[in-house]
């Protein structure tokens, strides 16, 4: 089981820098930069090539809306060289709230986006010329779309690899049969492993059956909110806004992937009460309505013993590493808390 740790996008590139190399030291596997409304993940990405050493770099995740498909091979190819050939390209669709409220364009077929983007990437990195006529995306632009001018061009540089890993974020059953099949890595969100068979198993079977075996076994990256100790169950309430926010929070009744993740996890009268609570504004009271199995389930918070079960039924449902969240609010603790976790999943 690899480790890897999600690197603050809200702190100072030095300061975050700074500790990345120190959990490096400790063992980390991979460094992941989120990307929402921040500074781009790109920028933090390529500091931290630069000043670590053997840690894997993860974009996780660039939203597939906010750049051409161009643009993501180029940027891939980029850190990709920067770094000598450690990073992973995750994409996902985000949400209508990011994609539509801060990029402003339509939140439309994140499936069919999402192939043609997969192809076009790695027809880049081959540096072939590129031509691709889709439903989505036609490079180059035909006349009667364009000036006229535009040619087949390909990469100017030679990648470090030839395909650059791809990882896809992915919930819904079509996403992650897409995730399956094309991809080399997968990351859901909330992972339960004692249910994930029942609501993924089908999508990811469907999908690797397509699978070209070049690709490699599928990779599951599952982030994970962690606090180790004898006294840290109360750190379970530190979960629960989170999950509130992403249940009750993110979309409209009918329009919020994870609250149906929620449902198909079991939890549908929860979900609905969360999701009443959280859009009329009582917010505390939506994160206290989260059902302690669900909040306990996608964590692993409590003493060694125990933490090492659940990485133990973590691995045996699939997920190959661990992105860890972790609770304890100091440098100091979560140097300890990626220690402790490197040597509990050897």
């Amino acid at each position: 089981m690899r480790i890897g740790i999600q690197a603050s996008y809200s702190g100072g590139f030095r300061e975050t820098a700074d500790e990345i190399r120190d959990l490096e030291a400790a063992g980390l596997d991979v460094a992941t930069v989120a990307e929402v409304y921040t500074f781009d993940s790109v920028s933090q990405l390529g500091y931290l090539a630069a000043v670590t050493e053997r840690v894997e770099l993860l974009a996780g995740i660039l939203p597939i809306y906010s750049r051409t498909p161009a643009l993501l091979a180029m940027t891939a190819a980029g850190l990709d060289f920067v770094s000598d050939g450690r990073f992973t390209l995750g994409l996902g669709a985000s949400g209508p709230q990011v994609v539509e409220g801060w990029h402003g364009v339509p939140y439309d077929a994140p499936l069919q986006r999402t192939r043609e983007i997969v192809e076009i990437c790695r027809q880049v990195w081959r540096r072939e010329r590129l031509e691709h006529a889709g439903p989505k995306y036609t490079v180059p632009l035909p006349p009667e779309q364009g000036t006229g001018l535009g040619k087949p061009l390909k990469l100017i540089n030679t990648p470090v690899r030839q395909r650059v890993p791809i990882m896809l974020a992915a919930l819904g059953p079509k996403n992650v049969e897409l995730a399956a099949e094309i991809a080399e890595a997968w990351e859901p969100i909330w992972f339960m492993p004692e249910r994930a068979a029942d609501v993924w198993g089908e999508a990811l079977s469907a999908g690797k059956a397509k699978r070209d075996p070049s690709l490699g076994e599928l990779q599951v990256v599952v982030g994970v909110p962690v606090a180790i100790g004898e006294d840290v169950d109360a750190l379970h309430d530190l979960v629960r806004p989170h999950l509130a926010l992403y249940v009750g929070g993110m979309g409209a009744k009918g329009k919020n992937f994870y609250n149906d993740l929620a449902r198909r996890y079991g939890f549908a009268d929860a979900a609905e009460t969360v999701q009443e609570l959280y859009l009329s504004g009582r917010k505390d009271e939506a994160a206290a309505a989260l059902p302690d199995e669900l909040v306990r389930a996608v964590s692993l918070i409590g003493p060694e013993g125990y933490v090492a079960e659940r990485i133990a039924a973590f691995a045996e449902a699939g997920v190959t590493t661990l992105a860890l969240q972790p609770l304890d609010d100091s440098r100091e603790n979560r140097l300890r808390t990626v220690e402790t976790m490197r040597r509990l999943c050897g």
